[in-house]
């Protein structure tokens, strides 16, 4: 079986129904990749969209200027107004490098 080499956006979510306990995303390098990568002017946004894929809530990170090797960002417990998706984007420099979504129905 052949290991992966590279980078990763992460995305976990706990809780029940329309209630998220926790939630946190970030990014896992393998092999090669994760000695050497390093993510510079990165954010994670968490975004939230309704059953008719409507985005109603954006919560954007704050963009880190120092430079990581495997960025991290956690949400605070919450419970949403609907059902739907949550996703976590991973931006660099401004651009949007990977996206993640869970889909949450009742």
């Amino acid at each position: 079986m052949k290991v992966p080499v590279g980078c990763f956006l992460t995305h976990s979510i706990s809780g029940s129904g329309k209630k998220i306990e926790s939630q946190m995303a970030g990014v896992d390098c393998i092999g090669v990749a994760a000695t050497f990568s390093r993510f510079c002017n990165w954010r994670i946004d968490f975004a939230y969209a309704d059953t008719d894929n409507r985005t109603y809530r954006i919560s954007r990170g704050a963009t880190r200027a120092k430079c990581e090797g495997a960025p991290l960002r956690r949400a605070a417990p919450q419970t949403l107004p609907h059902y739907g998706k949550a996703c976590a984007r991973l931006f660099v420099n401004g651009k949007s490098r990977a996206t993640q979504c869970h889909y949450i129905t009742g």
